[in-house]
């Protein structure tokens, strides 16, 4: 059985291979565990929208290259990758938490919480983990064997892989708030705190999709020109 601080002392071990981003996952089947999922999230800085996670597992037979940060990727690259995904035969399982429980229960809960809600949804299609790759230093209250990574979208495939699957289907929602509400421009920022979100939220007010507890949101929220439903 893989002891939780081991993917750590591999790295500190100077045994890593930055260029092998599946050894993690080799790592952990070689001692036995035959799905291993990698879990991250996108949107904890934006002021408004969701927070959204996915979870993958990918098949071990795969070519596990492609997959690295969203953030180091383009649009047509994920939108490229995430049809390999299927290509493949990844199991993908997608959570996402409000902007109304952001609120509710902070950012860093609710990001957890959307990798929890991730895996959850991964477990629907009768593909559930046996080992989660958590990317970040938190870990998730869930009682599968987990560890965590800093980095880890850079580091290991399966939170790479997890990383573009959560940035497309976040952007793919705000795209759809921007036709809700085009004065903030959400198709260009994605709720970003972009110098043009920044004054139309000014100008305007927050809408239903802000983040009220959000520096830079909450100091607006009385001049709200859509109300917010309170439950």
């Amino acid at each position: 059985m893989v002891r939780p601080s081991e993917p750590m002392r591999l790295l500190r071990s100077g045994k890593f291979d930055p260029d092998d981003t599946f050894q993690f996952e080799r790592m952990l089947l070689q001692r036995g565990f035959k799905q291993i999922a990698g879990t991250d999230e996108a949107g904890r800085g934006p002021l408004a929208g969701p927070v959204v996670a996915a979870s993958v597992i990918l098949p071990t037979d795969a070519d596990h290259s492609p997959f690295c940060d969203s953030k180091q990727t383009t649009e047509s690259q994920r939108y490229n990758l995430r049809g390999y995904l299927d290509e493949i035969g990844a199991c993908i399982g997608v959570g996402i938490v409000s902007p109304r429980k952001i609120d509710k229960i902070n950012i860093l809960q609710a990001s957890l919480l959307a990798m929890k809600q991730s895996l959850a949804d991964l477990n629907k299609t009768g593909s559930e983990p046996d080992f989660v790759l958590v990317d970040g230093n938190q870990k998730l209250l869930i009682t599968t064997p987990q560890e965590t990574l800093v980095k880890g979208d850079a580091r290991s495939a399966s939170i790479g892989a997890a990383s573009i699957v959560a940035k497309i289907t976040r952007d793919e929602i705000m795209d759809e708030f921007h036709g809700r509400y085009p004065r903030y421009n959400f198709r260009a920022n994605k709720g970003y705190p972009t110098s043009e979100h920044r004054q139309a939220i000014r100008d305007h007010g927050p809408c239903p999709v802000h983040r009220y507890s959000f520096k830079g949101v909450k100091e607006f929220v009385q001049k709200t020109a859509v109300p917010r439903k309170t439950r």
